[in-house]
């Protein structure tokens, strides 16, 4: 290359720079600053996560020596701090478990009742309500149980929450209602559950009729 032919492309580059070097100066920070964003939002979550799993080991180790008093501190920071996390759901159902084997109902309602509020996935939602719906069934409080149950979110838990239903109705004395949900629950519960099944049967053939 000639030095006239050096001087022409030194020329057409410092006036291309001219151009569009400010907009590229941005575009490459923009770049770096979404990659910065990105790997501190990575390194957010994990930090997130993992002191979500030490707080669930705790409420793991608290239900195991049933006390009472760890499982609703652990459950509570977890729950206030990493409610977003899959942790905090899970932490709300094995809370409730732990604090209605201590005789604490009170206590499992309320782990029971945030899950419902809370849960960022439907299954664990769903669980939440039949258990809470099963506790206020001992209570003697059937209208409230009937209204959790009354509608679930995903056809897996059709047959349980109709169980649930037949549960509460012959409670009442609602024998017709009842059966009726006991042979839609045997409806929708698959070949392959036949302890369920045969269960809700012996239910069902209790009522007569």
């Amino acid at each position: 290359m000639s030095y006239h032919d050096e001087q022409e492309t030194l020329e057409n580059l410092k006036a291309w720079w001219a151009q569009w070097g400010n907009a590229l100066t941005w575009v490459v920070l923009a770049i770096a600053l979404v990659a910065a964003g990105w790997n501190g939002w990575n390194y957010w979550q994990r930090r997130q996560t993992g002191e979500a799993v030490a707080l669930y080991e705790q409420v793991q180790q608290a239900v195991s020596t049933g006390d009472k008093a760890m499982i609703a501190r652990s459950a509570s920071d977890l729950e206030d701090k990493f409610g977003s996390t899959p942790y905090a759901q899970m932490t709300g159902l094995l809370a409730a478990k732990g604090l209605y084997a201590a005789n604490d109902t009170v206590g499992a309602k309320a782990q029971l009742d945030w899950v419902i509020k809370h849960a960022k996935d439907a299954e664990f939602k769903q669980i939440a309500q039949l258990r809470l719906a099963g506790l206020l069934l001992d209570e003697k409080a059937y209208d409230a149980g009937l209204q959790l149950v009354s509608d679930p979110a995903s056809d897996g838990f059709k047959g349980l929450f109709a169980d649930r239903r037949g549960d509460l109705l012959a409670a009442q004395g609602k024998r017709d209602d009842a059966r009726k949900a006991y042979q839609n629950a045997l409806d929708a519960l698959a070949s392959s559950e036949p302890s369920q099944r045969q269960l809700i049967q012996f239910k069902l053939d209790a009522l007569g009729g």
